[in-house]
């Protein structure tokens, strides 16, 4: 049997990898400036992490959640005082995309509508309802097109109006910075103005926290940048350092019902116990300051070069938009310069995605590399 050949992949082969480095088979090391799609949050098989892992695992892994697992309240303790989502209750699950699956899915409970407003170059996973509100045709398969959403333009108020006014809208979602979309994010007055409609029209606002949320913003969610409120919020990717983990986080004005949701994995003993320790590394290390503090150092480093057009993003969430396609450069800089990048939807856009414990010498590294191959 050989894998189903779904993925370009490049010719290198990670079997180790410790703090911001990445080993493959052959001993190369290469400096992680993307940490697998944003995943890493704080940097290789960090000790703390490792620790926490592993003596989980030698008490219990897993069993279903139809018996109490106090790790679960624990991490939404947790979770709650470093976010300062308080007045948020969570659901556990596997991945950002199984978040948003069901955040879309109690919208539509909570509401009794079935329409759903998403935006353009939006990303928000390859499950049904997820991949429907994502807008690439290219993933979007017939049976997921039977979903009912309709994609709008950021900062077009008019037509968002025209949309959510005509009543049969259960959720809007969106990303505060689009991840695979290129970086672009709403203006503050577009979000406020769409959650005051969302309220005003019974709709349910849906962020989508999955890349751009635990602390790679400089805040511990992005939307927290606009000071809006949104009813519900989904979570993955950075929240496990690497564990498949996901969640939705729900206003405490949204109730509960048995039987809505549910998952068989989701919330495991393991999965709560890595998440747990994310969260103390996070709080220990200071590593939100860490990522708001280096964005202004990153991007006076990249305005200096002349064939970068424009710096896109916050903290350590960012985007380098060149005057030429960069996928030839990414694989220069994978190759000759071994540092790991990301791309997006825009091809002229270079995604920089590190663990939020890199420094300025991290920093020195990427664009002493990134000059030499621009000469």
């Amino acid at each position: 049997m050989k894998m189903f050949d779904v993925y370009p992949l490049y010719d290198v082969t990670p079997v180790s990898a410790k703090g911001n480095i990445v080993t493959d088979n052959k001993g190369k090391e290469y400096l992680d400036f993307y940490g697998g799609h944003g995943v890493i949050s704080i940097g290789h098989s960090h000790p703390h992490y490792l620790k926490t892992v592993k003596e989980q695992l030698d008490h219990i892994g897993f069993y279903s959640n139809y018996i109490k697992n106090p790790k679960q309240q624990e991490l939404a303790t947790a979770l709650g005082k470093l976010s300062g989502c308080k007045d948020y209750n969570l659901f556990l699950c596997n991945s950002g995309a199984e978040a948003n699956e069901n955040a879309l899915k109690l919208a539509s409970f909570q509401t009794g509508k079935s329409r759903v407003i998403s935006f353009s170059n939006s990303f928000h996973g390859r499950t049904s309802a997820a991949v429907a509100a994502t807008d690439n045709e290219k993933i979007n398969a017939p049976i997921n097109k039977q979903q009912k959403v309709t994609f709008l333009p950021f900062e077009d108020m008019d037509a968002f109006i025209s949309e959510i006014e005509k009543g049969d809208v259960c959720a809007v979602i969106l990303e505060a910075i689009q991840g695979i979309g290129g970086l672009d994010e709403p203006s503050p007055e577009f979000f406020k103005g769409i959650a005051k409609l969302c309220k005003k029209n019974g709709a349910l606002l849906i962020a989508d926290e999955i890349q751009c949320g635990y602390g790679r913003s400089g805040k511990f969610f992005a939307f927290q940048h606009h000071k809006v409120q949104p009813d519900i919020i989904t979570i993955a990717k950075g929240m496990g350092n690497g564990f498949p983990v996901g969640g939705v986080l729900i206003h405490e004005d949204i109730k509960a019902s048995h039987g809505v949701l549910g998952t068989t994995f989701g919330g495991n003993h393991l999965a709560c116990a890595a998440s747990i320790a994310v969260l103390e590394v996070m709080k220990k290390e200071n590593l939100m300051k860490n990522a708001a503090s280096l964005y202004d150092y990153f991007k006076a480093k990249a305005i200096a070069i002349p064939q970068v057009k424009k710096v896109k993003g916050r903290g350590l969430m960012l985007g380098l938009e060149f005057d030429f396609e960069v996928a030839e450069l990414r694989k220069k800089m994978i190759f000759n310069q071994s540092i790991f990048t990301g791309g997006a939807k825009n091809k002229h856009l270079l995604r920089i995605l590190p663990p939020l414990n890199i420094t300025q010498h991290d920093i020195d590294l990427f664009f002493d590399a990134l000059k030499v191959e621009l000469q």
